[in-house]
């Protein structure tokens, strides 16, 4: 690969992640205090990322594998989404808002699988080059939360009160013409499959439903669903939660949430290779868990080193959950379904986990809102219930003996 192909591909997943991180952090804090939303109009509008991700294989398996340069679709989406992200400024009430949030969402989510085969279609040695390549979402993501609070201080109480947060759409939408229009200059991706009929099996990658045969499969394929429950309640509150207990520069300390992630990435293949599969994601599931206990007890005063500890905790989370389950599935599918065994496990937690998840969370936040106040502990201390008793029974039901030949490279 060439420097100016690697700066291309760099730049593209630098902006790609850049407006996710721009308004996607923020967007709980803005429902509550901009538009006066209700927890369950909320987990409402979070659940649209699931309802993207559930249609995205659609559009990714009819269009950009079979008549469509990657790259080509990638710049429309994103001059489209350009467009909805406008919307989404301007508008005033829940009810106008939802519409425009659901169809960026449907837009948005393909684009995650495209910027990935732009990336995938340049390089000769994929597991040693990505990782250098896909680092510039993580700091584009970072970037993003930093100029928000650091910056532009749209975060701040009185940012907040006076209603800037709206500026996030209006930065995010320019990003998102600015990669919509760099789109037409990557390298080329030339459509997989351009003969034979459409099979919505295919498209779906049902092939890979086979795995759940294995007693063990099956009880890690129930088990990611269940933990993206706790883990919406993440996403949905997080920026909202620290908001609203006044700690200061909120987006900007959630971004030591990337920050950990690039980092226990590192460590997942040595922690792999020697603990195994089972011990890695228990470790993973048990940090959700922790992570919760911290918000639940933990403010903005003398006792705000435990939200820090939270927030840097998503490395744990993330990575030692979603990374390893990523390695174990690869594992046990053959060479035939790799790629759908992967597709069919990011639509059941992306998917239907954080759906679920995102529904729950905005009943549970309701439950626990009385006028203006929201008993956080509450909403916190579920979240960690649940996401131990998932703990507890991937712990005694799941009894995989075989070792996985897990190298560094397999990240």
């Amino acid at each position: 690969m060439n420097s100016t192909t690697r700066f291309k591909l760099s730049t593209m997943m630098f902006l790609e992640f850049f407006i996710w991180g721009a308004w996607f952090v923020t967007l709980g804090t803005f429902l509550g205090n901009n538009l006066k939303a209700s927890g369950s109009e909320t987990g409402a509008v979070f659940s649209t990322q699931s309802w993207g991700a559930i249609i995205a294989p659609f559009i990714v398996g009819l269009i950009a594998d079979r008549y469509f340069n990657a790259e080509r679709i990638l710049g429309v989406l994103h001059i489209v989404g350009a467009v909805l992200m406008y919307q989404m400024y301007t508008a005033a009430d829940v009810s106008v808002f939802y519409p425009y949030v659901l169809g960026y969402m449907i837009l948005f989510m393909p684009t995650l699988a495209l910027v990935n085969s732009v990336s995938f279609n340049q390089m000769k040695d994929p597991e040693k080059e990505f990782a250098n390549i896909r680092v510039f979402g993580t700091i584009g993501w970072i970037i993003a939360g930093l100029l928000i609070s650091f910056v532009f201080h749209w975060d701040s109480p009185e940012g907040i009160q006076s209603g800037l947060l709206k500026n996030t759409f209006l930065m995010a939408g320019i990003a998102s013409l600015i990669l919509g229009l760099f789109s037409f200059t990557l390298p080329a991706t030339p459509p997989k499959v351009a003969e034979g009929s459409i099979k919505v099996r295919d498209i779906l990658g049902l092939d890979a439903l086979k795995l759940l045969k294995d007693k063990n499969f099956a009880i890690f394929f129930i088990s990611s669903i269940l933990i993206c429950i706790p883990l919406a309640f993440y996403y949905q509150n997080a920026g909202l939660f620290l908001a609203d207990i006044k700690v200061s520069n909120p987006t900007g300390k959630m971004a030591i949430g990337q920050v950990s992630e690039a980092l226990f990435l590192l460590a997942i293949p040595v922690f792999f290779s020697k603990y195994g599969f089972k011990k890695t994601i228990l470790v993973g599931m048990l940090a959700w868990a922790i992570r919760y206990v911290l918000f639940a007890y933990g403010n903005a005063d003398n006792l705000s080193f435990m939200l820090i500890i939270g927030i840097a905790l998503h490395g744990v989370c993330y990575d030692f959950f979603f990374v390893s389950g990523q390695i174990y599935t690869n594992s046990k599918a053959g060479e035939k379904v790799k790629s759908a065994a992967q597709g069919i496990i990011t639509l059941a937690t992306y998917g239907v986990g954080m759906l679920i998840g995102f529904i729950v969370a905005g009943y549970i936040t309701d439950m626990y809102k009385s006028g203006d106040v929201t008993d956080w502990k509450m909403v916190w201390i579920i979240p960690a219930g649940i996401a131990a008793v998932v703990f507890l029974l991937f712990a005694v039901l799941f009894n995989d003996k075989t070792k996985a030949e897990i190298e560094v490279k397999a990240i």
